[in-house]
């Protein structure tokens, strides 16, 4: 799947938006995906996350025991991915501001965890994952996302495989350009747009 195929399912599924949003990590962005719109389609979320399990398989060369990510955007796309591979999927919630196991989740010292997000921007929640896992006694043999928004910039400490590379601009919110400053902010995904 090329990445103009990617972001025409993005924009399929209405998923793709512009405007002036604030995102998870604070910062200020002229476009917004919204991954539980194109994830909403089990159809589409096969098709792009079997894509996604061919880009791993190039970039991880170690077997996967399991899939883990962070909730809540991390969920279904690791869900989808555990079921690609043929591997079980657990996710991590936050707990008093950390991530963290719950459910019964656990992970089997040694075990090979891929860790599974929707999108990476600064990497943070990407790397606070590794760490959890890795705290679990699990080994974190690779990281993917249906997108780098960071253009390949982020570091998440592991490589990384992605099914698109996009490189939009990410402002403080004291240093917005004037074209974005001029429209109201809007706070996207699982606290804001509905």
């Amino acid at each position: 799947m090329t990445q103009d195929e990617v972001l025409d399912e993005f924009r399929a599924a209405g998923a793709l938006l512009e405007g002036h949003f604030i995102l998870s990590s604070g910062l200020h962005s002229s476009r917004y995906l919204q991954c539980a719109r194109v994830l909403m389609d089990a159809g589409r979320a096969a098709r792009l996350c079997a894509a996604l399990a061919e880009k791993v398989k190039a970039v991880v060369s170690s077997p996967i025991d399991l899939v883990a990510s962070p909730a809540m955007g991390g969920v279904v796309v690791g869900y989808e991915m555990g079921r690609q591979l043929g591997v079980p999927a657990i996710f991590f919630e936050r707990v008093d501001g950390k991530l963290t196991l719950r459910r019964g989740f656990s992970i089997e010292r040694g075990a090979r965890v891929l860790m599974v997000e929707d999108i990476v921007t600064t990497g943070l929640s990407s790397r606070e994952c590794i760490a959890g896992i890795n705290a679990e006694g699990g080994v974190t043999v690779g990281a993917a996302c249906l997108i780098d928004r960071s253009g390949g910039k982020a570091e998440v400490g592991v490589p990384l495989a992605a099914l698109a590379r996009l490189d939009i601009p990410t402002y403080e919110a004291g240093h917005l350009p004037p074209e974005l400053a001029a429209l109201p902010a809007i706070k996207p995904g699982s606290r804001g747009l509905k």
